[in-house]
């Protein structure tokens, strides 16, 4: 049998650009059980002596996460972040309107910085402009960042935190743009808001980057002119515009999900063909980059009632906890390849979310935690992608599907470090195995490991069997493909399938 047959071209000299290590973030918010028994559980046999559990902390790690995202997300449109500092005994639980959910308040700033410190990530905090305003974002941005001697810096002082945090990057709110968000508006009035709260939270510290809200999907009727007004308003405060989307399954469609690397593509460029417009109609130098800091597959049509359809509930119910299979992980990866692919204009993006909710780790209150099947593409790029993506030139035939029409069968990308660190990542998404010649002319390369996770059809239940069982059927080792010529590598490539190489290289 002929296989279909793909050319993939790289040369130390395309470049994309550098790799922001805040590429592989993730997010925690207080919906579900992200944080309290995800994170946090005191009296886990694994908690520290703050409460929060190790074993979770111990498979962040293995993630490779490096930022994270707090405290939301939708729950941030309605928090009072001066509710959850202080001592813990003295704070009163609340009723979050965004999820329905009765808030415990026993997280909050100062214990999400602290764990995040002892971890070794970097936080990325978000401020409330859906009830709030200008006086609540730069009095936080004070609390986080101010030296000893005002009033919100020496509150955190009197809390038992001497030392400032240091936040540098912060959400100005949340998908202010959709109607199911608490205290919505439209563009023009979020975008004037966003400007006069960005501005003063840079007069409390001037070192802070400045997320503003894009549209919270390609979907939204307002995308584009959303984006268009905002900017209009907050460019020269703002440095990065958020981006959000989710990918699933519909209707027994698994060529239009595999292809959905192809609908990030095109929202991605289109943001930034609508954040450059604003740049050039301005004659502004200046270019505001994209921080993607909401993806996942999330089957929130087929699985998910709506927030609006929540019951009140209390003690960290389980909200939105998708079970994911190797078809599903295979996704991840292929999403994975296209925010590699513009390196150069994403620097941030969060894997929504960390723990329970859409997340590659689950665990159940005081038992086991454990990894999911799209923990391992995206813990295998993490580690692997450093240095500069290269600009992977690929012929590859096209296939077709209902959602996208005509996307590449094959996708791939590449990074190259300093030290000659190479690593490979090729998403199959036809239904037959497709063979792919790497010409790396200008690069003498030897890969030295392979990793693979093929789709199933596995149906997909609760648990860590289930989790177990997927990554059992779909993920492996493979044995890295050897040269067929001084300037040519082909691989084989199964149906379905992403796969990962790592390598050594030198300049030919």
């Amino acid at each position: 049998m002929t296989l279909p047959r793909t050319t993939l071209t790289l040369h130390p000299e395309f470049r994309v650009g550098e790799i922001d290590r805040r590429l592989f973030g993730s997010f925690v918010e207080h919906l579900g059980r992200a944080v309290y028994t995800g994170i946090y559980e005191p009296g886990h046999a694994t908690a520290d002596d703050h409460g929060f559990r190790s074993d979770v902390a111990d498979l962040t790690r293995e993630l490779g996460v490096t930022i994270v995202r707090y405290p939301g997300g939708n729950f941030v449109s309605g928090y009072r972040w001066e509710d959850g500092v202080g001592p813990v005994s003295e704070r009163k639980p609340y009723l979050d309107l965004a999820w329905r959910t009765v808030e415990p308040n026993l997280v909050g700033t100062d214990e999400f910085l602290q764990w995040a410190e002892r971890e070794g990530i970097t936080p990325m905090m978000a401020v409330n402009l859906g009830t709030r305003g200008v006086e609540a974002a730069a009095a936080l941005v004070e609390y986080c960042n101010g030296e000893a001697g005002t009033r919100w810096a020496d509150m955190r002082i009197a809390n038992g935190r001497t030392e400032p945090y240091g936040v540098h990057l912060w959400c100005l709110g949340n998908e202010m743009d959709g109607p199911w968000q608490i205290g919505h508006k439209d563009a023009d009035a979020y975008g004037r808001l966003a400007a006069e709260a960005g501005k003063a939270m840079k007069l409390v510290d001037p070192s802070i980057s400045l997320i503003v809200c894009g549209s919270s999907s390609m979907e939204m009727d307002t995308f584009g002119s959303w984006e268009r007004t905002v900017l209009s308003h907050s460019y020269d405060i703002v440095d990065h515009i958020s981006m959000h989307a989710y990918y699933e399954e519909l209707e027994g469609d698994r060529a239009s999900f595999l292809a959905s690397g192809t609908a990030m593509d095109r929202f991605i460029r289109r943001v930034a063909a609508s954040a450059d417009a604003v740049g050039a109609e301005r004659r502004s130098d200046k270019t505001i980059t994209m921080s993607f800091d909401e993806w996942n597959v999330w089957y929130r049509v087929s699985r998910f009632v709506g927030e609006a359809a929540l019951p009140i509930q209390r003690d960290a119910p389980r909200i939105i906890e998708d079970v994911y299979s190797g078809l599903d992980a295979v996704v991840v990866g292929d999403l994975l390849v296209t925010l590699l692919n513009h390196a150069d204009r994403i620097p941030v993006a969060c894997l929504a979310q960390l723990v329970n909710v859409i997340a590659p780790i689950m665990t159940e209150p005081g038992g086991a935690a454990w990894r999911q099947p799209t923990f391992h593409p995206f813990a295998t790029a993490a580690r692997l992608a450093r240095g500069t993506a290269l600009d992977v030139r690929l012929e590859t035939p096209p296939t077709t599907t209902a959602q996208h029409g005509e996307v590449p069968l094959v996708t791939a990308a590449a990074t190259l470090d300093d030290d000659g660190a190479l690593a490979l990542f090729v998403t199959n998404r036809g239904a037959e195995p497709v063979e792919v010649d790497v010409d790396h002319l200008g690069l003498d390369i030897e890969f030295t490991g392979g990793w693979q996770m093929l789709a199933d059809a596995i149906p997909a239940v609760e648990g860590p069997a289930h989790a177990a069982a997927v990554t059992e059927a779909c993920w492996s080792e493979v044995t890295p493909p050897a040269r067929a010529a001084d300037t040519r590598t082909t691989i084989v490539l199964p149906p379905e399938s992403w796969t990962a190489f790592a390598g050594t290289s030198s300049r030919a």
